[in-house]
């Protein structure tokens, strides 16, 4: 009798063990269908981090549909796109302070709307625009060539945000 009283408490911190474990596997990020990714690269002396979640085109049309035109759109999936800079910058030539802000975008078939939000982390639907550091307007153009999954580029020139078949560049300069 005293070997079952035994095994019932071992049992049971065994299970919760192994369930620990399943719970701990349903969190990591990285098996989400829209993993998470990062950009990192320097403009100047500015060094730069984007990170954010990488969705996937999947046959979807992206543009104008997944993504609505005229709609605050969280430039990612999941949690809100981060864009991170040790110093302060101009972007599209307007101040942007060294710090941590949320990206986001308005998306247009002729212009977007780039913006850099103080709220940081946040889910990615929590945008409030009560918080926004800068707003800028960025012309988008096409790619040459398919591109599956969102990607950031941090490049001499600024960023660029690519997915599908289409780039967004913005000019991203050291603040003189």
């Amino acid at each position: 009798m005293k070997k079952l009283h035994l095994l019932t408490p071992l049992s049971f911190l065994l299970i919760c063990v192994f369930m620990s474990f399943g719970a701990c596997a349903q969190n990591n990020k990285a098996n989400r269908p829209s993993p998470p990714a990062s950009a990192t690269g320097e403009i100047g002396p500015a060094n730069i981090t984007i990170n954010y979640s990488s969705p996937a085109v999947k046959g979807r049309t992206i543009w104008g549909e997944l993504v609505p035109y005229g709609q605050v759109w969280r430039a990612g999936a999941n949690e809100a796109t981060t864009f991170e800079v040790d110093q302060d910058v101009m972007v599209e030539g307007k101040l942007l302070p060294a710090g941590k802000y949320s990206f986001y975008t308005i998306p247009g078939e002729e212009e977007w709307t780039i913006i850099f939000n103080k709220v940081a982390n946040q889910w990615g639907t929590e945008y409030d625009d009560r918080h926004d550091a800068l707003r800028v307007n960025v012309k988008p153009r096409e790619t040459a060539s398919m591109n599956e999954r969102l990607k950031y580029d941090v490049t001499d020139d600024g960023i660029v945000l690519i997915w599908e078949k289409m780039e967004v560049p913005v000019s991203v300069k050291v603040k003189e």
